[in-house]
């Protein structure tokens, strides 16, 4: 099981010492990654109608130049982005930020994907909030294509690129992960994803897997994403490989979530040390 640590975004706060503490405890307890959520604006409650969690009052970084400063000060543990916001930022932009990223962490990042929710976001950043599953979809191939090919002509709904590429390209195919719950996402997963990230609202909603060992709501969704990816002639064995933990339902990576509990730093540090000293026990 890979197990990983999400990074308390809303709470950690700005101070580049409590950043570093945090990071570096990650690292030297042996976590295997570090996931950080994205939002580059929050928007006011009591003038938006907002369909998710997070308002002004939430602190996020900027995902990319975090990591930067993470890669920068870790040698080991990996960095996903879990997930960045996909239809709301420039295509190109996004490939050449993943594949930078990528090449100078020595192949360390993963990134993870969303249609997001928050209409204001959208609107500030100059892109349709009512497109952006059609968006999401397109940019998905052209991020695969600037990936992997010198120059690139492609012609879209979305996008336009005429004999263009990102040079530098990443020396592999960045791992693509989508986030999400719904129909469409599952069959996206199976249609060009390596793998789902599945939030804890989503597992608590669809009572997925709990000490009662009840796993028939995920194993619904894995079913969609199995037909899905075999419209497209993929094999699911490719991303969908079982473990131990919530092995019979097809789980292959936890990540442990201290954020929104009001923690201090301290005692954020504190939870994952406990945490895995409880973890290694059981192995």
């Amino acid at each position: 099981m890979h197990v990983g640590a999400v990074f308390p975004q809303i709470e950690i706060g700005s101070d580049r010492a409590a950043v570093r503490a945090w990071t570096e405890t990650a690292e030297g307890l042996g976590f295997d990654s570090i996931l950080v959520y994205e939002h580059v604006l929050g928007a006011d409650p009591s003038r938006h109608v907002l369909t998710g969690p997070y308002t002004h009052a939430d602190g996020f970084h900027e995902p990319f130049v975090l990591f930067g400063y993470m890669a920068g000060i870790t040698t080991r543990i990996e960095l996903w982005l879990g997930v960045l916001v996909l239809p709301q930022r420039q295509t190109a932009l996004v490939a050449k930020q993943a594949a930078t990223l990528d090449l100078l962490s020595g192949e360390r990042f993963t990134l993870g994907v969303g249609v997001g929710w928050n209409q204001v976001e959208f609107q500030a950043l100059g892109q349709d909030f009512r497109t952006r599953g059609r968006r999401f979809e397109e940019q998905i191939q052209l991020l695969n294509r600037l990936w992997t090919e010198e120059l690139v002509d492609f012609d879209g709904e979305f996008d336009t690129v005429e004999g263009a590429g990102i040079n530098h390209l990443p020396n592999r195919r960045i791992p693509l992960w989508i986030g999400g719950w719904a129909d469409p996402v599952m069959k996206r997963i199976g249609w060009w994803a390596d793998g789902w990230l599945a939030s804890a609202g989503s597992v608590k909603t669809a009572h997925l897997p709990d000490r009662t060992g009840n796993t028939e709501g995920l194993r619904n969704r894995f079913k969609l994403v199995e037909e899905a990816a075999r419209e497209k002639g993929r094999d699911p064995a490719e991303y969908a490989e079982r473990t131990r933990v919530w092995g019979t339902a097809g789980v292959t990576h936890a990540f442990l979530g201290t954020m929104g509990y009001d923690f201090t730093v301290d005692q954020h540090l504190s939870a994952m040390e406990d945490f895995m000293a409880a973890y290694r026990s059981g192995e």
